[in-house]
């Protein structure tokens, strides 16, 4: 067991944790709580850290054996499909990056996928709905757009390397868990990824607010992509000039417009409705 925080472990963990090159240099991310462990694909896991209390309250003696009836039987099988290593909850408080840590922190390596094989995926499925993200900067807004991404069914996520590290645990826990199904790619140039959703028959609509059409105005029924700009700026001129079309959020009162994520999320699920519908 680990009981010292200056154990070298547990250094690099806390350098996970806190620094994205350290991530990059690993190809590896680190997730947080039992929901996180559970769901994670077995074959991203490549090390799990348990708190002494975690075992105790689950049921289960320090190698991973049930010690009453209450102990989840799942749980115990995933714990010893990789192993894991317990940790004091001193220890465990320090590698945490959570007000409250559950007790349990996986390892995961990250998942790499091609733009080339999401996009012809999603029109094999004649389901395509994607959204391009320009340097969006605040982690909760990316992760709660995977999140609601997936409820709206969307085929994947589109990134600029300036927008906020996908990695993050911040973004992590905002998905809950949708990181893991959701596809991704980080793109070196937006400018060719738009270039390409547009060869390839998807529609490809800028939010934003000059020369617009009421969102609800355009036809999301066939493949389509939305562009999302940054929180303070919006996105770059010679970005939304490549777009089929502007689109926008009609705002009542004195709100100039919503949260990045907020207004994704309006979009998505519009194009959503109008699927169903079609």
């Amino acid at each position: 067991m680990i009981t010292s925080t200056s154990n070298n472990k547990v250094k690099r963990l806390v350098t996970l944790g806190n620094k994205a090159k350290a991530r990059r240099e690993e190809k590896v991310f680190i997730v947080e709580g039992i929901k996180m462990f559970m769901e994670a694909p077995l074959k991203w896991i490549s090390e799990v850290y348990v708190s002494e209390s975690f075992l105790d309250k689950r049921g289960l003696d320090k190698d991973g054996r049930a010690k009453s009836d209450s102990a989840d039987e799942l749980l115990i099988e995933r714990l010893n499909y990789r192993g894991f290593e317990v940790v004091s909850d001193e220890v465990f408080s320090k590698i945490s990056d959570t007000m409250t840590p559950q007790g349990i922190l996986s390892v995961l390596k990250q998942p790499q996928y091609l733009l080339d094989n999401i996009i012809k995926e999603s029109l094999k499925q004649d389901n395509a709905l994607f959204i391009v993200l320009e340097d969006l900067q605040d982690p909760g807004n990316l992760g709660t757009i995977l999140r609601a991404g997936e409820g709206a069914g969307i085929s994947g996520v589109i990134m600029t390397k300036q927008t906020a590290d996908i990695f993050n645990p911040k973004v992590i826990r905002s998905t809950m868990g949708s990181v893991y199904r959701v596809p991704f790619v980080i793109v070196d140039d937006i400018h060719e990824s738009i270039r390409l959703l547009k060869e390839s028959n998807i529609s490809v609509y800028a939010a934003h607010l000059d020369e617009s059409v009421d969102y609800d105005k355009a036809d999301y029924t066939k493949p389509t992509a939305f562009l999302i700009g940054n929180e303070g700026n919006g996105l770059k001129r010679e970005t939304a000039d490549l777009a089929s079309g502007y689109i926008k959020i009609p705002m009542l009162g004195q709100v100039e417009s919503l949260n990045a994520a907020v207004a994704t999320t309006v979009l998505m699920y519009e194009a959503a409705r109008q699927r169903r519908k079609a």
